[in-house]
């Protein structure tokens, strides 16, 4: 895969979860251009070219940036006050894509910036059905700024 490509960056330390995300978008048609990191320095890693993907294009954004907030290394939440004080990353939309229903995780994060907060449904018919409208809505509905 070349980096370049990538439309979706999905940053989830849970195996679990990110499995279940990325089958969901799978079935939906939304996963030809997925990256999975699996904790926030990653994510940073991959957004500012740096270690393993030191020679990926810094102009070439992803389209989203799915994040979840319990994340060793760097949290969910630095990840998105870093990218939203970036004037080269900002226009990235970054969901939430979380457990926490904490009320002030929520409100920290549209502080943040967040585009959208999402907490993870436990039913998986429910959870399928929340990845797909992610998908729809993030990759074919929402514009861009160009």
């Amino acid at each position: 895969m070349k980096y370049e490509d990538i439309e979706i960056l999905f940053a989830e330390d849970s195996m679990d979860d990110a499995m279940l995300t990325i089958r969901a978008l799978n079935k939906s048609g939304f996963t030809n251009k997925l990256l999975h990191v699996k904790d926030g320095a990653e994510a940073l890693d991959f957004l500012y070219c740096r270690g393993i993907y030191s020679d990926r294009n810094p102009k070439s954004l992803p389209k989203l940036l799915l994040l979840d907030l319990k994340m060793p290394k760097v949290s969910g939440m630095q990840v998105l006050e870093k990218v939203k004080k970036d004037p080269n990353l900002k226009s990235v939309p970054v969901v939430i894509l979380t457990s926490s229903q904490e009320d002030p995780d929520i409100a920290s994060c549209y502080s943040l910036g967040a585009n959208s907060y999402i907490v993870k449904p436990v039913d998986s018919n429910n959870f399928f059905n929340a990845i797909k409208e992610i998908g729809m809505y993030w990759m074919i509905i929402s514009q861009p700024p160009l």
